[in-house]
């Protein structure tokens, strides 16, 4: 069936123009998704981190991917803030974690996909995410991330997630995301 081309469907493909080649990934570059990644000594505790919420913003990458047809993949969270509504994949960048292994750290904790460089994905732009709630759900204390978005292309039949990040996964086309209501608001944003 021929779907219409408006304009969230012009907007992704501005978002993927120019984009290197070598962003269409196979399932070679599958790793095995029960690999944990690993954790470094020097992680705050839950109290410390809840602390840098309350005072500081969090910079992170947000992944927008897209598949030849144009859809796009999104996560449903598991874990707050946003908990329950679906979003692109990301995370957070670490102290003193250079942006490259930023991004081949989130593609591979988010997507299962190993050694992903950030060359191949297109900068889209800096975005600000404001969330009313938390982590640790503790009353009061909203979170504000600086993200990254970064877009690339990837074919669709390639298993893709983590099922510790996102309860599930779906490929949405960008007309279908911007009305659905448990889309979260900046996950939208990337396509208006």
């Amino acid at each position: 069936m021929q779907r219409e081309i408006g304009p969230p469907r012009l907007l992704l493909n501005a978002l993927l123009m120019n984009a290197p080649c070598s962003q269409r990934l196979h399932p070679d570059h599958r790793i095995d998704t029960t690999e944990t990644p690993r954790i470094r000594s020097s992680m705050l505790s839950p109290t410390e981190f809840l602390e840098v919420v309350r005072l500081a913003p969090l910079v992170a990458i947000d992944l927008i991917v897209a598949d030849a047809d144009g859809r796009v993949l999104l996560g449903q969270r598991r874990n707050r803030p946003a908990r329950g509504t679906w979003f692109v994949p990301g995370g957070r960048i670490r102290k003193d974690e250079r942006l490259d292994a930023a991004f081949t750290r989130i593609v591979q904790t988010e997507l299962g996909i190993a050694s992903m460089q950030r060359s191949s994905a297109r900068f889209v732009g800096v975005y600000e995410h404001h969330y009313p709630d938390n982590f640790a759900a503790e009353n009061g204390i909203g979170t504000h991330y600086v993200v990254l978005a970064y877009a690339f292309m990837l074919d669709s039949t390639v298993p893709v997630g983590r099922f510790d990040q996102h309860s599930q996964y779906a490929w949405l086309w960008p007309e279908e995301l911007l009305v659905r209501d448990d889309v979260h608001k900046n996950t939208k944003e990337y396509f208006r």
